[in-house]
């Protein structure tokens, strides 16, 4: 007879351990390992049983060639795009985000167009009951999709359900914390329900040829809750970030088998559920005032999408205690570096100051192209004099001040040029063999080499170039 063998997981990474600590040693968090016990079987440790040897694995060469996976487009078409074309027969999406931002709206419409379209969705909900949904569909004018619903947490019902499925679509998990095994003795959203319930689910997705979405919850740090390993097990893995304050939203995908990564899509929330933005730089610009010191347009990228947003500075005097340093949208870390560089670089004294950073619109900017634009703000508020209105930034900023080159300019300019801007402060090009720059008829390139450079237009101080050049007394 099989006895129960305690052991020790925790339950933000999923190790496991022996005995039980205050502190995880794998990912360092306190108070997350949690005693669970486990059935162990009769295994060769009891000298009861043998493991046989299985039968040998198939070997193929590499030069075989298959048909690209199908896909069913949802027909949202900002959804698709960071899906990478729509949904691939058989594959596993998590979709994570804040409590609130919109998770279950976006996948009740989605069903709703599938549904719609003729395919068969299943909705399973472990949070709502089924009345809670139908009134969230008539809230959004989709009780009229053919949508099938149910509210259950007990997985050996709902895969005793899926088993006979085989013209399903799409299967919805809301959420996949909420799922319960019963032959698991520990209770629903722990490590070890959620890595069994996810591998039950994945399989039913595989072995039937359905799509499956499965909702995840987010920690305070806004990482996905439960095991690290689900993100591994899934195909596709969405966050849905964006303030529940604020009207946009923004669909990123950091993780795509069957797609590119880092890809966004953008919606706007409104009374009628999640809206589409098709072009996400005109909104982002939409409230902007091109006569106002500390702001200056930086031309981004978001996968394979050009986005312009507005990166605002203001700064304020403070002549006592610490300054402050508050960064919405952006990487702070990164901010304190390039306030050293403009400080030791370019005699930019911001040292008593109070730093306030912001990127309108509501997205998060992680590429180091930012850097540029960030700079511009800064000088801009500190010398109190606006930038071009017609101008756009974009290139990285290293450690001694110097301006480097970035990836896909030539997508930036035609963005800025299709927007009606007329010219772009950029890096200068290095003579070693590159292929000149591209740049769409009517904008004017102004090449930064040294962040001082920048620095100049604003104060009109003297570059690192013109002091190079002066002889030594």
């Amino acid at each position: 007879m099989a006895k129960s063998v305690a052991r020790f997981v925790c339950q933000s990474c999923g190790a496991v351990t022996g005995k039980w600590a205050g502190k995880c040693d794998s990912c360092g968090e306190w108070n997350t390992i949690v005693e669970e016990a486990v059935e162990a079987g009769p295994g060769l440790a009891q000298g009861k049983t043998k493991p046989s040897r299985g039968p040998k694995i198939a070997f193929v060469d590499l030069a075989g060639s298959a048909e690209p996976p199908p896909r069913a487009a949802i027909g949202i078409a900002e959804l698709d795009r960071v899906l990478g074309g729509g949904l691939v027969a058989g594959s596993a999406v998590l979709l994570a985000g804040d409590p609130g931002i919109g998770k279950s709206t976006l996948l009740l419409q989605a069903a709703a167009a599938l549904a719609r379209a003729g395919r068969r969705v299943l909705y399973i909900s472990g949070e709502e009951a089924v009345e809670q949904v139908r009134l969230r569909a008539r809230r959004l004018g989709l009780q009229a999709a053919k949508l099938e619903l149910a509210a259950a947490i007990n997985l050996r019902d709902i895969a005793a359900s899926l088993e006979g499925i085989d013209d399903a679509t799409l299967v919805i998990i809301d959420s996949i914390q909420t799922m319960w095994m019963d032959s698991i003795d520990s209770a629903p959203g722990t490590v070890s329900q959620v890595r069994a319930c996810s591998f039950e689910l994945i399989r039913l997705a595989k072995t039937r040829n359905f799509s499956v979405v499965l909702v995840g919850h987010v920690t305070k740090e806004g990482a996905i809750a439960g095991p690290r390993v689900l993100e591994h097990m899934v195909d596709a893995v969405l966050y849905f970030e964006g303030d529940r304050g604020h009207q946009f939203r923004i669909l990123r995908g950091v993780k795509n088998r069957f797609g590119a990564t880092d890809e966004i899509g953008v919606f706007e929330m409104t009374d009628r559920g999640l809206a589409e933005v098709a072009n996400p730089s005109a909104l982002f610009l939409a409230e902007r005032r091109g006569n106002i010191s500390g702001s200056a347009v930086f031309a981004g990228l978001e996968g394979s999408r050009p986005v312009l947003v507005e990166i605002q500075c203001l700064l304020a005097a403070n002549p006592g205690g610490t300054p402050r340093r508050s960064v919405i949208g952006w990487d702070s870390g990164r901010l304190g570096m390039l306030l050293a560089v403009l400080e030791t670089r370019c005699g930019l004294r911001l040292g008593a100051t109070d730093v306030y950073l912001n990127v309108a619109g509501g997205l998060r900017v992680t590429e180091p192209a930012a850097d540029l634009a960030v700079a511009a703000a800064l000088a801009s508020a500190a010398c109190d004099q606006p930038t071009d209105p017609g101008c756009v930034f974009f290139g990285e900023v290293g450690l001694s001040g110097e301006v480097r080159q970035v990836a896909q300019a030539e997508a930036r300019l035609k963005e800025a040029a299709k927007l009606g801007f007329d010219s772009a402060c950029l890096p200068r090009r290095v003579a070693r063999g590159n292929r000149p720059l591209a740049a769409p008829e009517g904008i004017g390139l102004r090449e930064i080499g040294h962040l001082s450079d920048l620095v100049a237009q604003f104060a009109g101080k003297t570059t690192v170039a013109d002091k190079t050049a002066k002889p030594s007394a």
